[in-house]
């Protein structure tokens, strides 16, 4: 059985509706969107534990795959693929724990705009996006404001498991 704490956490939030709703609170082209806070301020957020827990850049998360992409129109899906210790920050629609420090990983994420080798093992890496890339397009096109705030909302409406892989 698979026993990632970002996995844990990441499938427990999403079935629960936490994400649906929530908005990305930073967005800076070229870099990243970053979202996962209920309170839409960037400072809220939490795991399915009640608190931060440790960053998972390591060995045992290897080849973990979370189904077969399904065409939706205009959403953007991810998945979590082929993350192996060697799996980087070297491509657009990277998807990883967003946090403030070493070992505070909460229920905020991140999805890459580009190649960004300085974040290599600071972040946990847990899915790529795999389709929708016209979506993450027009979403870091959208102005922003004070703190990199999207002048118009940008909202994560719904998350759909299509294959858990901790079920039964």
């Amino acid at each position: 059985m698979l026993s990632a704490l970002w996995l844990q956490n990441f499938l427990a939030l999403c079935s629960s509706d936490y994400y649906d709703g929530t908005i990305f609170h930073r967005n800076i082209k070229g870099f990243m969107i970053q979202g996962g806070d209920p309170t839409g301020t960037g400072k809220g957020g939490t795991s399915i534990w009640g608190k931060k827990f440790n960053d998972e850049i390591r060995e045992s998360l290897k080849n973990i795959i979370i189904g077969d992409p399904i065409d939706l129109g205009d959403s953007v899906i991810w998945a979590v693929a082929s993350v192996t210790p060697s799996t980087n920050h070297n491509a657009r629609g990277m998807l990883a724990m967003a946090n403030s420090g070493p070992n505070t990983n909460g229920s905020q994420f991140f999805i890459t705009y580009a190649k960004q080798p300085h974040l290599n093992g600071l972040y946990t890496i847990f899915g790529k996006v795999i389709h929708g890339f016209e979506v993450l397009d027009l979403m870091e096109k959208t102005p922003t404001g004070p703190g990199d705030k999207p002048l118009a909302e940008i909202r994560l409406n719904r998350v759909t498991i299509h294959a858990n892989p901790l079920a039964g």
